[in-house]
């Protein structure tokens, strides 16, 4: 009896520190950590675009390539014939600075949209159904995909259409074309070429006769701008007639583009202006369509 007792005792202890080893050794295991759902890195957790994958589950930067939002499947593609109506929003600080889906970086004060299915960059005419005020904007990004929403513009869209405030409007949206690969090219506006001396000879003989047949250029230049009728669009002033006349053929697209000499006495300028009309709201939304071709200081001129 007492053998077997000593002996029960015995194995109790035994047990005892085998079950305290093993909850020791529970307890020292490292747990998994907990992945978040977005990556904070490049979204924003609340974000109603979320996280667009392929069919092969890798993610999409924004291109024409399939992808999938919440279980459903977009197909982006160039659609010429674009022109539909419906809801459209607007967003801003929270995707400020931060990667478009496209690779861009997302500025609420420029110019710019998001939509699901027109190609990346894109042009696009949006046109506030409330107020008849028309801009073009960049596509450059991904969504809404929040309802009926049909494209979420730039704060600074948004504002330039009047609905910023109101959040949301009936709009229009058509599709223009390809946009630039990148909204402000600098190789589209010339500075001081290193060879001055080819572009002095280009007036005399076909700039400012092409242009003003009637009249010299070194006089009339600078009051040329003020007799014109209409508003128009400046989309910069180039040193190389070359450089302007390639701007011109970018901006046939925008209206009828013109090159206007002007006399320095460092040399000809050559100013590429586009007619915009009579009316002052369509010559602003003029200078967008021309702002967004490129043409970062694009300005209106009045008659």
């Amino acid at each position: 009896m007492v053998v077997d007792k000593h002996l029960w005792r015995g194995l109790r202890v035994a047990s005892l520190v085998a079950l305290a080893a093993a909850s020791l050794a529970a307890c020292s295991t490292p747990k998994p950590r907990l992945e978040t759902r977005i990556d904070s890195k490049r979204h924003i957790a609340s974000s109603p675009r979320g996280r667009m994958v392929s069919p092969s589950g890798k993610p999409l930067r924004g291109t024409e390539k399939p992808y999938q939002i919440r279980g459903i499947w977009y197909y982006p593609q160039a659609d010429p014939d674009y022109d539909v109506k419906g809801v459209g929003s607007w967003y801003g600080e929270q995707f400020h600075n931060r990667r478009t889906a496209n690779g861009e970086i997302f500025d609420m004060n420029a110019l710019s949209a998001a939509h699901k299915t027109l190609p990346l960059p894109s042009l696009v005419e949006v046109t506030n159904l409330d107020n008849g005020r028309k801009m073009v904007v960049r596509v450059n990004d991904r969504g809404p995909f929040v309802g009926d929403r049909i494209i979420d513009l730039s704060r600074a869209a948004a504002d330039k259409l009047g609905y910023r405030r109101q959040g949301v409007a009936r709009v229009r949206v058509r599709y223009i074309g390809p946009a630039p690969k990148s909204a402000f090219d600098s190789r589209q506006y010339a500075q001081a070429p290193q060879q001055p001396p080819p572009p002095r000879q280009d007036p005399p003989r076909d700039a400012a006769p092409l242009t003003w047949p009637d009249e010299p250029p070194p006089v009339r230049v600078q009051v040329i701008p003020s007799r014109q009728a209409g508003f128009r669009i400046q989309a910069g002033a180039f040193s190389s007639r070359e450089n302007a006349e390639r701007a011109v053929a970018q901006l046939q697209s925008a209206g009828r583009a013109v090159i206007e000499p002007m006399a320095r006495a460092s040399g000809t300028l050559y100013r590429v202006t586009v007619s915009a009309g009579e009316d002052e709201l369509s010559a602003w939304s003029l200078r967008d369509r021309v702002f967004a071709l490129g043409y970062s200081g694009a300005t209106v001129l009045r008659p």
